[in-house]
Order: C-alpha cells, then sequence, then structure tokens
C-alpha cells in the first residue's frame, strides 16, 4: 500500500506492512507483535496529521478502524461519552450536537480519528479537547498493559499531551468525555466566531448553529476534507501558533495579532507572520503550495511529492524566522522526513 492512499494530503510512499485493525485485540496484538520483533510501528488513525517521507515506511503501519460509543447520561453528571480510537472525529462532534452535549460544536469539521484528539490536544475556535475529556485509555507499550490515564495526567497544553511527548509509548484505543446536557453552547471564546454568529464573546447560542458557522468558517479556509477541493489535500495547519517571551513579542511590529497567555507569555498568529513575510495565499507554482484560502496550510495539488511539501515548509519557516525572528513550528507529524 502507498501511504498516499490514507493520508489527506495524498502524499507518502509504501508501507513494508499494513494492518487494519477493527477490534481492540486485533489493534493491540499487531502493535505488541511488532514492538516484540523491533519492528517500526507507524500508527494511523485519520492520516490528516501526517507527511510520509516519498520513501515510504520500512515497518508495520496499523489502521486504526475500531469502532464502538457507549453513553452514561442522566441530568445531575451530564453524559458520559466512551468513543473507540477509530471512530471518525467529525462525525463523533455531529452527535454530541444533536444529543444536546455540550462542549465539542466548536471542534467541527477538523479530519481525523477520536483517538487522535488526546494525543495533539485538538483546538479550534475557543475549545480544545482537554476541556471535555475525562480520561483515555491506553496501551502502554512500554509496560505491555492497558492503562487508564486520568485528566490531570494528561499533561495537556497548547497542541500538545504526554501522549505527544512519548509518541512511540501510547496506543490510544479509547477516550472518555463529560459533557454537560443542554441546547445551547458553551460560552463562545473565540473572536472570529463570535462576529460570524453577531454575538459577544462569552454569550451562548443553540449548538447547532455554533456548529454550522464552524463549518462554513472552516470551509472558507479549505479546511473542510472536499475530494474536489486541492486546497483541502493538506495536513490543516502546518504551523502551530508560536507562543513567544514578553520580550521576543516586543520585538514584533505593533500590528501583529498579541494574546496574553496565563504564564505570561504572548501568543501570536503564524498565519500573520507567514503573510505578512511575504508568502500569500496560493504561494507557490508547482504540485506543492499554500492554500488559496489560508497561507497556513500547505496544499498538494495532486502530482507531488513530500520532497516538495518538505521544501515549501523550509522556505516558509526560514522566511518567517529572518524576517520576524520566530522559528514556526510544525504541527504535522513528520514520517521518515525532517524539516
Amino acid at each position: 500500500m502507498e501511504l498516499a492512499e490514507v493520508t489527506t494530503l495524498r502524499l507518502g510512499g509504501p508501507a513494508r506492512n499494513v494492518i487494519e485493525a477493527t477490534d481492540e485485540r486485533t489493534l493491540i496484538d499487531a502493535v505488541r507483535i511488532a514492538d516484540e520483533a523491533g519492528d517500526p510501528v507507524l500508527i494511523v488513525g485519520g492520516g490528516s496529521n501526517l507527511v510520509v517521507a516519498d520513501e515510504g515506511f520500512d515497518g508495520t503501519v496499523v489502521l486504526v478502524r475500531t469502532q464502538g460509543i457507549s453513553v452514561s447520561a442522566d441530568a445531575c453528571s451530564g453524559a458520559m461519552v466512551t468513543v473507540a480510537a477509530g471512530e471518525d472525529w467529525d462525525a463523533f462532534v455531529a452527535r454530541t450536537v444533536s444529543e444536546g452535549w455540550v462542549g465539542a460544536e466548536a471542534l467541527s469539521g477538523i479530519p481525523g480519528s477520536t483517538g487522535a484528539t488526546p494525543i495533539q490536544n485538538v483546538g479550534a475556535y475557543g475549545q480544545d479537547v482537554s476541556q471535555t475529556i475525562v480520561s483515555v485509555r491506553v496501551f502502554d507499550r512500554y509496560d505491555r498493559r492497558i492503562r487508564t490515564v486520568m485528566h490531570d495526567a494528561c499533561g495537556f497544553g497548547y497542541r500538545s499531551s504526554a501522549f505527544k511527548a512519548q509518541p512511540q509509548r501510547y496506543l490510544v484505543l479509547s477516550v472518555t468525555f463529560q459533557f454537560r446536557l443542554g441546547e445551547l453552547s458553551a460560552p463562545i471564546a473565540y473572536a472570529e466566531l463570535a462576529r460570524t454568529l453577531g454575538v459577544e464573546l462569552g454569550d451562548r447560542v443553540p449548538l447547532a448553529q455554533v456548529r454550522e458557522s464552524v463549518l462554513a468558517l472552516r470551509r472558507g479556509k479549505g479546511m473542510v476534507l472536499d475530494p474536489d477541493d486541492h486546497d483541502t489535500w493538506s495536513a490543516g495547519s502546518f504551523f502551530t501558533n508560536p507562543i513567544l517571551e514578553p520580550e521576543q513579542s516586543d520585538r514584533l511590529p505593533p500590528e501583529a495579532p498579541r494574546f496574553d497567555q496565563p504564564d505570561g507569555r504572548v501568543k501570536t498568529s503564524a498565519a500573520w507572520l507567514i503573510d505578512h513575510a511575504g508568502y500569500g495565499k496560493g504561494y507557490g507554482d508547482g504540485p506543492v503550495r499554500l492554500s488559496t484560502k489560508h497561507p497556513l496550510a500547505l496544499t498538494h495539488r495532486g502530482g507531488g511529492t513530500t520532497e516538495q511539501l518538505l521544501e515549501l515548509a523550509r522556505e516558509v519557516r526560514d522566511g518567517v524566522e529572518r524576517r520576524f525572528g520566530v522559528r514556526l513550528v510544525n504541527e504535522p507529524v513528520l514520517v521518515g522526513a525532517e524539516l
């Protein structure tokens, strides 16, 4: 199998061995047996956060295709929902909206599997999954046992977690969420979304309205998968928003976006830095270019290679650093490839 077949970038060379795991026991055994044999393992969910080298992966690729959602709900504790790692994330978010489970509605339209969400602490439009995750059930590849990692031990931060910090250790099996019950959203916490909804920050609106607005915003940025739209042949946002020390922030132009963080640091916009360093929407003239809808997405227009994608990523990263003194960090996982 060419890994281009299972990544949203449609890039990546062949895998030596592929196992499709549709149940938990197959999933654990595939990883355990490969580990015991000393065979490299690549775990693939939705493939939306992977950049795989043109040479492919010389090891075992395990496709996580497990399914199942269990629910316990009451008026006092809300909905306690356990979701198998292979469940499609956006389909699950759609269910939370239809069931009146509050807290994931602003995470609509994000591609990938549910099991990947705690690893990156997936977030958008003022929400992230750490706000509703209770625990993550994993297979600990070091200790070779199943563990339940409670929220406080997950090490959640901005696009980070304890699972991301040790990528070879934890195989996510399922994720348990706790949602408040209701018809109105969590308080709107993102200015762009509030403007789109025509409300003030902190207001609550119907869940379905938030989902529809987020999907519209994401489509306008090429961030909702569409096989006919090459702007969506991407790994989403390629760089994380930099979090700077105050003195670094002070060196940016006055008009640069700044968002104060609880620890005293300042977050800025990677998209703004990229655009104002001279890499605007649609930058590039080959099969790999910046999205015509959003400068933060590197897109594959067809017929390209991973190395061409990486060359563009390096050009953008280095250009931003020369212009602003800020070094961007990639968000997708690089497999057999380096920036």
